[in-house]
C-alpha cells in the first residue's frame, strides 16, 4: 500500500482536482520532489527559496507535524498518510 498524500483544496488545481495522490517516496522531501515531477509548480508553493517547507504550510505524517520529526527527512513507509495543510490566519 503506497503512501497517500492529501492535497488541500487551494492546490488541487495543480493536481487536476485530485484530493489524494499516491507516492512510493521514502521521505517527505522525496514525496515533494515526486509531486513536482508529476504536477509542476506545486513545489514552489510548498518550499521556500532555501528549500525548506514554507512557514505557512504545515505538513503532517500520520497526524504528526514534520517540524517535530525530521522535517523533510522524515521517513515514509507504505500505508502512511501525508497531509499538506496551509495555515490560516485571521482575527
Amino acid at each position: 500500500m503506497p503512501v497517500q498524500i492529501r492535497i488541500p483544496t487551494p492546490l488541487r488545481k495543480l493536481t487536476h482536482d485530485e484530493e489524494t495522490v499516491e507516492t512510493s517516496a521514502e521521505t517527505v522531501g522525496a514525496a515533494i520532489t515526486d509531486l513536482e515531477s508529476r504536477f509542476p509548480g506545486i513545489q514552489e508553493r510548498l518550499l521556500d527559496d532555501e528549500g525548506q517547507v514554507r512557514r505557512f504550510v504545515n505538513v503532517y505524517v500520520n497526524e504528526e507535524d514534520i517540524r517535530f520529526l525530521q522535517e523533510k527527512d522524515t521517513p515514509l513507509k507504505d500505508g502512511d498518510e501525508v497531509s499538506i495543510i496551509p495555515a490560516i490566519a485571521g482575527g
